[in-house]
C-alpha cells in the first residue's frame, strides 16, 4: 500500500485557486463535482454542482477505477466531455486533506486550439503563467506565414511580400486578407496571363450572429475558409476581404470551365451542416465570377472587374442565393451552378 496520500499543506479559498488553476476540478469521496474553476465552469455549462463526475466527462485513462482516491495514483488523467464538441483533456489528481476528496488540475494539451476554436476561449481564460496561448499565436502565426500567404508570396515571386507576409494575413481564418488580394491583382492585371476573379459574400450570416453568438459566427467564418481552401486548385489565391466577404484569384484563367468547377465543389461542400455546439448554422454562399483580361489593358483596372463581379454576385442573390454567376465581357450574366436552399 502507498500509505495515507494527504499530506499536510495550503489552504486556498475558492477564487484563489481558481486565478491559479482556472480548470480545476473538486470532487468528493463519491465521485460527485464539489466545485470547479472558471474556464471550466464555462465549458460544463450550468447546474454542474452536485452532480457525478462521470455524468458530465468521459474518463478514459484509467479505464477502470473503484473511487477517486484511485485516480491520485494514475499518472496522468485523460478524459473528454460527454456532449459535443467532446473536448480532451488531460490532468493530474490530489487528495485533499480530512476526507474532502480530490482535487483534479485539468489541461487541454495539444487539443488547446480545438478548445479555443470552439469555446470561444481568450487569453483571460487561462492562467497568468500558462503558456498555452502564446503557443498558440506562434502556432497560427506560422501555419499562416507558411501556408496561405507564403504560397502567395512564391507565385507573385516578390521577396517583400514574404516580409510582409503577416501584414498580408486575415489573423481569424490564416487567408490573405483585402491588401494581399489587391497586391495579387495588381499583379496578375500586368501578367498578360488571364484570370479569374469570383467575389463570394455570406448569407444569413447576422443571423448566426444575432442567435448563437459571435463566437458561432467566428467559428462559421473559418469553416467557410476551410472550404474554399478545399474547393480552389492549389495556385489560387483565397483571401478574406471584408466581415463576411471571400475572394478567389485563379491565375491562368481565359474562360469559364475552371471557374464552374470551382463554384460547384463549394456549393457541394455547403451542403454539409456547419454545427456550433450541436447548433445548425444556417449559412449560404452567393457568388459573382468575372473573367479578367488576357494582356494588358490600362483600360481595366482591379476595380473595374470587382464591380463587374459584384454585379454577377448580386445576381445570385437575387436569383435565391446559393449560386455561381459569371458577368460576361459582353455584359450578359450566366448562371454557372446553383443549389437548392432548405425551406
Amino acid at each position: 500500500m502507498d500509505g495515507d496520500l494527504r499530506q499536510q499543506g495550503f489552504q486556498l479559498s475558492a477564487s484563489a485557486l481558481g486565478q491559479m488553476m482556472p480548470m480545476y476540478l473538486w470532487l468528493d469521496n463519491a465521485g460527485h463535482i464539489r466545485g470547479a474553476g472558471p474556464t471550466l465552469q464555462k465549458l460544463m455549462g450550468a447546474q454542474y454542482l452536485g452532480r457525478k463526475f462521470t455524468d458530465i466527462f468521459d474518463l478514459r485513462r484509467p479505464r477502470v477505477w473503484g473511487n477517486v482516491l484511485e485516480l491520485t495514483r494514475a499518472q496522468r488523467l485523460r478524459m473528454s466531455l460527454n456532449t459535443p464538441p467532446h473536448t480532451s483533456f488531460k490532468g493530474t489528481a490530489v487528495p485533499l486533506q480530512s476526507d474532502g476528496g480530490v482535487l483534479l488540475n485539468l489541461s487541454f494539451g495539444y487539443a488547446v486550439r480545438e478548445a479555443v476554436r470552439d469555446h470561444g476561449l481568450s487569453d483571460t481564460d487561462f492562467a497568468a503563467t500558462d503558456l498555452a496561448i502564446e503557443l498558440l499565436y506562434l502556432a497560427e502565426a506560422k501555419t499562416a506565414v507558411m501556408g496561405e500567404v507564403s504560397k502567395m508570396a512564391t507565385r507573385l515571386q516578390g521577396a517583400k511580400a514574404i516580409a510582409e507576409a503577416q501584414a498580408l494575413t486575415d489573423a481569424l481564418t490564416g487567408l490573405g486578407n483585402r491588401r494581399a488580394m489587391e497586391q495579387a491583382m495588381e499583379v496578375l492585371l500586368q501578367a498578360e496571363n488571364g484570370f479569374a476573379l469570383i467575389h463570394l459574400d455570406l448569407d444569413f450570416f447576422k443571423q448566426v450572429n444575432d442567435t448563437l453568438g459571435h463566437a458561432a459566427g467566428d467559428h462559421v467564418l473559418v469553416k467557410i475558409s476551410e472550404i474554399l481552401r478545399a474547393s480552389a486548385r492549389g495556385a489560387d489565391l483565397v483571401a478574406r476581404v471584408g466581415g463576411d466577404e471571400f475572394v478567389i484569384l485563379m491565375e491562368g484563367v481565359r474562360d469559364a470551365a475552371p471557374i464552374e468547377r470551382v463554384g460547384r465543389q463549394i456549393l457541394d461542400h455547403m451542403q454539409e451542416p456547419i454545427l456550433f455546439d450541436g447548433q445548425h448554422c444556417r449559412v449560404a454562399l452567393s457568388m459573382g465570377a468575372v473573367v479578367g483580361p488576357t494582356k494588358r489593358d490600362l483600360s481595366i483596372s482591379a476595380e473595374d472587374l470587382m464591380a463587374k463581379a459584384d454585379v454577377a454576385l448580386y445576381a445570385s442573390k437575387k436569383a435565391g442565393r446559393a449560386r455561381l454567376t459569371l458577368s460576361e465581357a459582353s455584359g450578359n450574366l450566366r448562371e454557372l451552378a446553383a443549389m437548392d436552399l432548405p425551406a
